[in-house]
């Protein structure tokens, strides 16, 4: 059975990869992708690893995607843009705080408006 996917975005890798640390100590069967840093392994975003980690984060019930900052959004929604069929929402939330929410929420079942909704609901 597919679940929400979650995508990490950071300007630094290991941000996100302490996230999906975190979130794993308590839920194990959630897709989450990471694009953190620069291709280089560069403080910074990067569009091409946003689109190929909801790409791979897409089980088929959508994704929900959590930021930094700033430009962090902005290439998030870039990277929405360019793909017309993406069934994609980025979260306005606490980085950390969110997507454990999210993740607790596609643990359960929930489908990708009920786990944005409960995130939003949250913060």
């Amino acid at each position: 059975m597919g679940r929400v996917g979650i995508v990490l975005i950071s300007h630094s890798t290991k941000i996100v990869e302490g996230i999906k640390e975190l979130i794993r100590e308590v839920i194990a069967d959630v897709p989450i992708e990471l694009a953190g840093g620069t291709e280089e392994g560069e403080i910074g975003t990067s569009i091409d690893k946003i689109v190929n980690a909801i790409k791979t984060a897409d089980e088929g019930k959508g994704v929900v995607l959590f930021y930094d900052i700033g430009s962090a959004k902005m290439n998030a929604e870039i990277a929405i843009e360019m793909d017309e069929k993406s069934t994609t929402k980025i979260v306005d939330a606490p980085l950390v705080e969110g997507s454990y929410v999210a993740a607790v929420e596609s643990g359960m079942g929930k489908n990708l408006l009920e786990v944005y909704e409960a995130v939003k609901k949250s913060f």
